[in-house]
């Protein structure tokens, strides 16, 4: 979503070293010695971040990603796995169920849908649905393109949806990769200097990782108690169509 935002406010700048750099990650903006009040490089002025909405900052416009709880689990997995803990010390059951049903420090996934969702048909929010992009990319940044105020010509459409594709941030990982943060905060948590994974990973080298029943039944005792009364919504393929129309 930040590269999809900063190619069509850019043009296609690619001068980063981490996308971070460019559109601040509101809560480690500090951290990373980046002025979040700084002028940007490009207009509109964009941002990163995790907030729940009672926390989230007022007064701008949103775009709301959303993706399958059980494809967040096991993204969220990989990406702190060689990281945050060592590649194949822990399986996904234990990541699932000893740590992330806790929560992480952006909270769990099912009261930030809920405190996000009564805004989903105010003017100042676009929710999109992760599979949603993937399915259907160049309709999804034209999409983006309006929300955020940009009369985007082919040309800009074109390089931002090249830009955002699955193939070309695969050849540049390291654009997305939280690089920055990593330089600022793996000495000080503690964590090896060079310890480090990607949000991309390519199709070809992905890992499986085994969603067990316990995982499945946490998962939808969950939605059921906390998002189903909430939303009206039974499922997550239940909220997505919701989404598609508009409702």
């Amino acid at each position: 979503m930040q590269q999809i935002v900063h190619g069509l406010r850019s043009g296609g700048d690619m001068d980063f070293e981490e996308i971070t750099e460019v559109i601040p990650w509101i809560e480690l903006a500090a951290d990373m010695g980046i002025d979040p009040e700084a002028d940007q490089r490009a207009h509109p002025r964009a941002y990163k971040t995790h907030l729940a909405w009672p926390e989230v900052p007022k007064g701008g416009r949103y775009l709301y990603a959303i993706r399958d709880p059980l494809a967040v689990l096991t993204s969220f997995y990989h990406f702190l796995e060689g990281w945050f803990f060592e590649s194949g010390s822990i399986d996904l059951e234990t990541f699932a169920l000893d740590y992330l049903i806790a929560g992480s420090s952006s909270g769990r996934y099912w009261e930030h849908l809920v405190s996000w969702w009564p805004q989903r048909l105010d003017e100042s929010s676009l929710f999109l649905c992760y599979e949603d992009l993937v399915d259907d990319l160049p309709a999804s940044v034209t999409r983006i393109a309006a929300f955020i105020g940009l009369d985007a010509d082919e040309d800009r459409l074109d390089i931002a949806t090249r830009q955002a594709d699955i193939d070309f941030m695969s050849a540049h990982p390291t654009k997305w990769d939280d690089n920055l943060l990593r330089k600022a905060r793996n000495g000080v948590c503690g964590l090896p200097e060079d310890a480090g994974s990607t949000k991309v990973r390519n199709r070809a080298n992905k890992k499986s990782a085994k969603i067990t029943p316990a995982i499945e039944d946490t998962w939808a005792r969950n939605w059921s108690e906390i998002v189903e009364p909430a939303t009206g919504m039974s499922s997550y393929s239940e909220l997505r169509a919701a989404i598609a129309r508009g409702e």
